[in-house]
Parts: structure tokens; C-alpha cells; sequence
């Protein structure tokens, strides 16, 4: 069989050796996005979470040469630029891109976070007057539009008037990244893109996972565009993978610590292994007739999340939930992702606080259930809900979040089974959690089996 050739994104920057940023950083988001890429260094640097040691650029007739070799051979759908460092090195990235005349993002790296300059400063006009008119995507930050434009960017409109400056340089779009401008809990991105504004919005987290973003962005437009994605698609899109590539950043270093690209192929990697996982656990409680007597009135679910889970859609359940039937159990449905918001929504909080434990099933409250638990040697926490906030009550959804959270500061970290006691019209539930579903139902079982 023929495998189908996947399209090929190029990368022109410098190698961070931390792994967080620059080519690093390019092809794992490639990667990520399904797209095959291939690189030319401009400089080896000496860096980690906590700063840039050393520097040391790539002649510019051998980062010519390697723009060459790939493209020559397996081809370049669309291109990035990232660390360039020289005007020397410009000089040469610009006749290649005039020559072989592929879509270009062109990312503006002058300054890393520490201060040290990527850039110099020298090499700041030769990068306006030669790639910004070669450019498809300029993406730069605030203080990166500030310098090309002249104009101090701290408010929306000071980005879209630095955009319209750089527009004027030649690009065919400009995209001035929100990280540093002045909003409230939102992070916007600018982009202009044929005489049009579109404000593209995201929830501003503040972690330390930040080491690689601008890359991680410039990256995914560059593998959307070398798909054949317009340029609104690619930059949506980039904004959404950078959003998730934060949020679950890889907690290494002590400075500022790694985005993780790759977390969005790690859930879909995961699909069906979850899947499978719940619908396993499932026979295996329908294979035990005694898990009957640890049924709720509300019924029994199972649940088990994605590694990455963000809301119920990453969680598989029971559609219908497991019913009482012939003397046991029964799975009303097959497991399906979004099929439970109350089962999810204790797995996704639950794993805020231990993201290994991602899996939870609900079953009845007993002083007896919880004195099997304990000779089990499981951890055992509560929340009572007539202490439940006003404002918490209110909101669709928000108790069960509040509930985890109360236990986990009770006992001062996730607990193996969390309860309460119920109130007005809500009947007294206990939670098991774990690490998987299959997990979850050999507790229940092992429960069950010392209950009869």
C-alpha cells in the first residue's frame, strides 16, 4: 500500500538546548499537527529555563546550503523564520525564500526573556527591508511591534495601529500577539489580514510554562498553512494548540518552565485506549452481580478522562448510565466522550490536584461502604453540602467542583473516595477515584464482594 506524502513545513531558527523553544520547539509542534519537518540551523545556543549562556550563529553561506538540500529534495510546503540572529544570515534566508517562493511566517525573535538579544541590532533593518515584504504571517509580540513600528503597543488599539504600520511593510498579514498588552482576564491576538481586523480571544492563564510560545505559534500557523488552511484558519487554530500547549506546560526547570505542543496528539492518541479501558471496567462490574448492592438511587457511572482533560467532552462515561438489572449490573449505553458532566466534572478537578487520577465512579453513601474502604486502606475525605456557598449553588455545575476542592483541603491532598451527606432533594453519594476505570471497578468490586 502507498502511503500518502505528508505535506512538509520548513524551519529556519536557532536550536535551544533545553528542548523548549527555537527548532526544538518548531518540530514538535509540526509534528503535532501531522505535518513532516525539516530544518535549516542558524545558531546552537547554550540556554536553559533560565536563561541564554552562549551563543553561537551558523555561517550564512551553510544555513543557505541547508534551505537548499531540503527543499531540492523533500520539498517545503511553507516555511518559518525564528532566531536569525545576523544580517548576513537574513541576507541569505531572504534569496532563498525569492527563490523558491514559499509561503513564509515570519517570527521577529529579538530578545529571549532573560534580556539576551537573539537579534543584533545591527540586523533589525535588514529584517524590515528584506523579509517583511517576503512574509505571508508576521507574528510579533508587543515589544517586537513596538520596535518595527515605533509605536509603544499596551492596548488594543495601540496593536492594531502597530499592525497597520507593519502591514505597510509588505506582508500579507500581521498578527501581533496579546501576551503583554493591557486587558482584563483575556489574551488577545490581532490579526490583519486583508484591511480587516479579527480579534482572536483566549483565556489568560498565568503559569510558568510560557518558555516556547512564540515558536510553538509561529509553528502551527506555518504547518496549517502548509496544509493548504487560509491564513484566518491557520492562525485560529494556532491560537487554540498554544492555549493547550500552556495549560498543560511541562513543569521542568526553575525559570520558566516548558509549553508542552505535543499535549494535543497526546489526547487524541489516547482515545481509544480510554475507551476501551471504560468499556473493560464495565464487564467487569457486569460480570459481578454483588456491585448491585452499591447502587444508587440515581444509578451508577464510571468515567475516565483524557491525559489532557479540559471539560466533559474529554471524559468517556456511560451513556444512560449502569442500571440495576436481573439481579446486577447493566450498562444502559456504550461508553462515549461527553456522555457525564457530573462524573466528569469530579475527574477533571480531581485531576488539577493528582493528574494521574483519572477515573471516578459514583455509588451509595453507607457508614459500612466507607468502613470497607477504610480496612481497604483507602483515603477518605467529604464535603457537606448544606455548607455550599450561595454563589456555588447558583451556578449549573459548580458544586461538584466545589465539593472536590473541599475535600482535597480537608485531608490536604486527593483522596481515594470522597462523600457527602447529601441535602434538600440530593441523595448521599460517595465517589471512588483512580488512576483508570478498570481501577475504579475492581475497588468497587473488591467493596461489594466484602459487603456480601
Amino acid at each position: 500500500m502507498k502511503l500518502v506524502k505528508p505535506p512538509s513545513a520548513l524551519t529556519i531558527a536557532g536550536s535551544d538546548s533545553c528542548g523548549g523553544a527555537g527548532i526544538q520547539a518548531d518540530l514538535k509542534t509540526f509534528a503535532a499537527l501531522g505535518v513532516h519537518g525539516v530544518t535549516a540551523i542558524t545558531a546552537v545556543t547554550a540556554q536553559n529555563t533560565m536563561g541564554v549562556r552562549l551563543i553561537q550563529p551558523v555561517d550564512a553561506e551553510l544555513v543557505r546550503a541547508q534551505i537548499e538540500a531540503v527543499v531540492e529534495d523533500i520539498g517545503v510546503n511553507a516555511a518559518k523564520t525564528g532566531m536569525l540572529y545576523s544580517s548576513e544570515i537574513i541576507e541569505a534566508v531572504a534569496d532563498e525564500v525569492e527563490r523558491y517562493d514559499f509561503p513564509l511566517v515570519v517570527d521577529p525573535v529579538m530578545i529571549a526573556k532573560d534580556g539576551t538579544r537573539l537579534l543584533k541590532s545591527e540586523a533589525v533593518e535588514a529584517l524590515i527591508r528584506r523579509l517583511m515584504p517576503l512574509a505571508t504571517v508576521v507574528t510579533p509580540n508587543a515589544l517586537e511591534a513596538e520596535a518595527i513600528s515605533g509605536i509603544k503597543v499596551e492596548t488594543l488599539e495601540d496593536g492594531k495601529r502597530a499592525a497597520e504600520r507593519i502591514s505597510a511593510l509588505g506582508p500579507e498579514a500581521v498578527v501581533v500577539k496579546g501576551g503583554h498588552i493591557k486587558t482584563d482576564e483575556r489574551a488577545p491576538d490581532i490579526l490583519l489580514w486583508r484591511g480587516e481586523f479579527t480579534i482572536l480571544e483566549a483565556e489568560r492563564i498565568e503559569k510558568r510554562s510560557t518558555h516556547g510560545t512564540g515558536c510553538c505559534f509561529s509553528a502551527a500557523i506555518t504547518a496549517e498553512l502548509a496544509k493548504g488552511e487560509s491564513i484566518l484558519e491557520a492562525v485560529r487554530r494556532a491560537k487554540e494548540l498554544v492555549h493547550l500547549a500552556i495549560l498543560h506546560g511541562l513543569e521542568m526547570g526553575r525559570g520558566h518552565s516548558l509549553i508542552n505542543p505535543l499535549a494535543a496528539l497526546y489526547n487524541e492518541a489516547e482515545r481509544y485506549r480510554v475507551l476501551r479501558n471504560v468499556g473493560e471496567a464495565v464487564r467487569l462490574l457486569e460480570g459481578h452481580p454483588e456491585v448491585a448492592r452499591l447502587s444508587p438511587e440515581v444509578q451508577i457511572n464510571l468515567g475516565m478522562a483524557l491525559p489532557y482533560a479540559r471539560d466533559h467532552r474529554d471524559v468517556a462515561a456511560i451513556r444512560g448510565r449502569i442500571v440495576k438489572m436481573d439481579g446486577g449490573v447493566k450498562a444502559s449505553g456504550c461508553p462515549e466522550f461527553g456522555a457525564s458532566r457530573h462524573v466528569a466534572r469530579t475527574i477533571v478537578t480531581a485531576m488539577r490536584f493528582d493528574p494521574e487520577r483519572r477515573a471516578a465512579m459514583n455509588i451509595r453513601y453507607s457508614e459500612e461502604i466507607l468502613r470497607v474502604a477504610r480496612d481497604l486502606g483507602l483515603s477518605i475525605s467529604f464535603y457537606d453540602r448544606r455548607k455550599e456557598p450561595p454563589e456555588i449553588k447558583r451556578q449549573e455545575g459548580k458544586t461538584t467542583i466545589w465539593g472536590v476542592e473541599e475535600a482535597v483541603r480537608r485531608l490536604g491532598r486527593l483522596p481515594d473516595v470522597i462523600y457527602h451527606l447529601g441535602d434538600v432533594g440530593k441523595e448521599p453519594m460517595i465517589i471512588l477515584l483512580g488512576r483508570t476505570a478498570i481501577e475504579v471497578a475492581e475497588r468497587a468490586i473488591e467493596i461489594a464482594r466484602r459487603l456480601a
